[in-house]
């Protein structure tokens, strides 16, 4: 099994109608409560926008986020799955309920992890 990160930019939900949060977030719940009964979710959310700080390799510490990065994290889930293929299908359902589009990196494997 591998295990791949399904991620969308801060920013990319921003076309959708106020009023039609609430049913994005419910089809989105969907889809995350699908992924659990069928065994293959680790982790996921939301995030604020833009809500970051910065821990530099110095230890000082700045608002964030980074201003040389351009776009911020928005959302992502980790998923357990069989295949490239099966982390597609579940991005596609994702991308249908958050009607945004969605990037898929695999996670690299680490024996301590």
């Amino acid at each position: 099994m591998n295990r791949y990160l399904i991620s969308f930019d801060d920013g990319s939900m921003d076309h959708i109608p106020e009023a039609d949060f609430p049913t994005v977030g419910e089809e989105t719940r969907a889809v995350v409560r699908d992924a659990k009964t069928a065994g293959v979710w680790i982790f996921g959310g939301g995030l604020l926008h833009q809500q970051a700080t910065v821990v530099g390799t110095d230890g000082s510490i700045t608002p964030g986020p980074d201003p040389n990065i351009k776009l911020g994290l928005g959302g992502f889930c980790i998923l357990e799955v069989a295949s490239h293929e099966d982390a597609l299908a579940w991005a596609a359902r994702f991308a249908a309920a958050c009607r945004c589009p969605q990037e898929i990196r695999e996670i690299m494997y680490d024996p301590e992890s």
